[in-house]
């Protein structure tokens, strides 16, 4: 079985900051995705400098096949050393979980990454190695489908300093409170945004370090096929429905017309849900072997907005979660959440419904609005493909 690593990580700026002085690089690749945490020195523009510089060279190292001392000596070699305070420019977390679940970390000074599994925290055996005179913690062990990997910065163990707790938030605290979090929803997005979100309460509103979270998730492998709007010649309309059908995964139909479509290839039954969760959303439908059915344009737009609030790194850890059941939500947790994969078959046939002038433009806009869909997704580190008929 090959799995998929899920990956979030957001960032809370250092208050008074426009740049932040923690970078996060994460590499995927067809084998193997590779994450780097790395948070600089101080804050502000010397400390994003240090951190983006230590996270780049990392990432780009051991994707090239170099090895971890070898990194480590190129950025030793390459940034300075504060002296000041003696201190190392940059601190950093390396995760590397290739495609069968083998994972490999390498730490030094971020605070320990936290390993999963059923809920409860794993421990990690970490040996400790000295590359180029500084000590790294070394970790190897094998993840299975749902085990969580989040690992953060030192800014999230201060958090309140000074403020709401006098010695911060402290490292046993956050991991409680990441461990009740993970027993509530082991949503990347979710947890990444409700531990910065508790962060962020610590701090008043004003951080006074940079605080990163990263959150990993294990999953199995599992590809979401979604038809949008009838293809422009009819007679392509089996060989679409085919395609849909045949897909391993996830099957979604998007649009009343691309839904009567599949009804008549395959000869199962359109029935439409009377539930109206949201007034705003239109309701889903149903066809026999097909995930979800939802109405088309103005449902997609719906969902863009919440991928959009997912992947904003505005400053906002409002509690996140996609447990309601209307087609926007449902179809954005689909793509965020439930799918590794996404695969869109857009007909380009133009429906007269849309150019109404009493319509609103965005949708004579289909096109631009699943082009904008794929980009959000690909944010989250999903592979997006568009077929057109």
């Amino acid at each position: 079985m090959e799995y998929f690593i899920d990956v979030a990580y957001d960032s809370l700026f250092h208050f008074g900051e426009e740049l932040c002085g923690d970078n996060v690089e994460f590499i995927r690749e067809d084998d193997y995705c590779i994450l780097v945490l790395a948070d600089g020195l101080g804050s502000g523009v010397k400390a994003n400098i240090l951190s983006t510089l230590t996270s780049k060279i990392i990432s780009t190292m051991l994707k090239e096949g170099a090895t971890l001392d070898e990194a480590i000596e190129t950025i030793a070699k390459t940034l300075p050393v504060c002296h000041d305070r003696g201190i190392a420019y940059s601190t950093f977390t390396i995760v590397r979980v290739d495609k069968n679940g083998h994972t490999y970390m390498a730490e030094f000074d971020n605070p320990n990454a936290l390993h999963y599994r059923d809920g409860k925290l794993m421990e990690i055996k970490r040996e400790t190695r000295v590359i180029d005179g500084k000590q790294v913690l070394i970790s190897n062990f094998e993840a299975q489908v749902g085990d969580l990997i989040i690992a953060f910065s030192d800014g999230v163990v201060h958090a309140g300093v000074g403020r709401l707790l006098d010695l911060g938030w402290q490292y046993d605290n956050a991991v409680s409170f990441i461990t009740d979090s993970v027993a509530k929803d082991t949503s990347p997005i979710a947890l990444t945004k409700n531990i910065l979100g508790a962060v962020n309460t610590l701090y008043m509103q004003e951080p006074g370090d940079d605080s990163t979270v990263c959150t990993m998730l294990v999953k199995e492998s599992r590809p979401a096929t979604i038809m949008v709007g009838p293809p422009v010649d009819k007679e392509k309309d089996r060989e679409v429905v085919d395609r849909l059908m045949s897909c391993k995964g996830l099957k979604v139909v998007c649009g009343g017309t691309t839904s009567q479509i599949v009804s008549k290839v395959t000869g199962k039954e359109v029935s439409v849900s009377i539930d109206y969760e949201n007034p705003a959303v239109p309701p889903i439908a149903h066809i026999q072997g097909i995930d979800l059915v939802t109405e088309g344009v103005l449902t997609l737009g719906k969902a863009l907005e919440i991928l959009r609030k997912a992947t904003a790194n505005d400053g906002s850890f409002e509690p996140f979660n996609l447990k309601k059941t209307d087609g926007a939500t449902r179809l954005a947790k689909l793509f965020l959440e439930d799918s590794t994969q996404v695969d869109f078959l857009v007909g380009r046939a133009l429906n007269p419904a849309h150019q109404n002038p009493g319509m609103p433009i965005s949708l004579g806009l289909k096109l631009n609005l699943i082009k904008e869909l794929a980009a959000e997704i690909e944010k989250t580190g999903k592979r997006v493909t568009l077929s057109y008929y």
